[in-house]
C-alpha cells in the first residue's frame, strides 16, 4: 500500500515540474507579437529636408494583406502616400505630396505569426529651410535685374542721343563748306571781272 502512494506522489510531483516548466519557459519567437525594429525616418528625428519614402523594418515578416503605413500632419490631415510595398520584414510607402515644415506621425498596423494585431506610431519633425539659403538666392536674383535694366538702358540711352549727335555733327560739316565754295567762286568771278575792266580801260587810254 506505502508503495503505491509514493508511486502516485512521485507522478504528481512529475506532472507539477512538468507544468511549471511550460509556464516558466519564455515564449518562442514564432509565438511572439511582431514587433518595430527600425525606422526611417528614424523616431524623434529633425530632418533639415523633407523624405521621400518611410521604411519601417520589423522582427518578422510581414503579410501584405494586413499591412497598413499612415502618414498624417500636425492637423492630423492624412499625407498622400502609396500603397505600402512589403519586403520580407519591411514595409515601405512613397510620400505623393511635398511636405512642409512641421511635426509628422507615422502610423502602423500589422498582425503577428501567431495572428494578433500589432500597431504603433512614432513621430519625426522637417525643420524650416536653412536662413542662409532664401537670401542667398535672392541675393543672386537681385543683382541680374538691375544689371539687365542698365544693359537695356545703357545701350537704348547712348545711341538715341548719339545718333542725333552725329547727324548733327556731320550736317554741319557739310553747311559750312558748300557756302565757303559758293563764296570763292563768286569773289573769283567778281576778281575776274574787275581785272578785266582794268586792263580794258588801260588799252584805252
Amino acid at each position: 500500500m506505502s508503495t503505491r502512494i509514493r508511486r502516485l506522489a512521485s507522478s504528481a510531483l512529475v506532472a507539477a515540474l512538468a507544468a511549471m516548466t511550460v509556464l516558466l519557459a519564455p515564449a518562442s519567437p514564432a509565438a511572439a507579437h511582431n514587433t518595430l525594429r527600425a525606422a526611417t525616418p528614424a523616431p524623434e528625428a529633425r530632418l533639415s529636408a523633407p523624405p521621400a519614402r518611410i521604411t519601417l523594418e520589423f522582427a518578422q515578416k510581414l503579410d501584405p494583406a494586413f499591412t497598413t503605413i499612415v502618414l498624417s500632419d500636425a492637423s492630423r490631415r492624412k499625407v498622400r502616400t502609396s500603397e505600402p510595398t512589403v519586403a520580407g520584414a519591411t514595409g515601405t510607402v512613397t510620400v505623393d505630396e511635398p511636405l512642409a515644415a512641421g511635426s509628422y506621425t507615422v502610423a502602423y498596423r500589422i498582425v503577428s505569426a501567431d495572428g494578433h494585431p500589432v500597431q504603433g506610431s512614432y513621430s519625426f519633425t522637417v525643420d524650416e529651410p536653412a536662413a542662409g539659403a532664401a537670401p542667398a538666392a535672392s541675393g543672386v536674383a537681385a543683382p541680374d535685374a538691375p544689371a539687365s535694366g542698365v544693359a537695356t538702358s545703357g545701350g537704348a540711352a547712348p545711341d538715341a542721343p548719339a545718333s542725333p549727335a552725329a547727324s548733327s555733327s556731320r550736317s554741319e560739316g557739310r553747311g559750312p563748306w558748300p557756302l565757303a565754295v559758293g563764296g570763292l567762286v563768286v569773289l573769283a568771278a567778281a576778281a575776274g571781272v574787275f581785272l578785266s575792266r582794268r586792263r580794258r580801260r588801260g588799252t584805252t587810254a
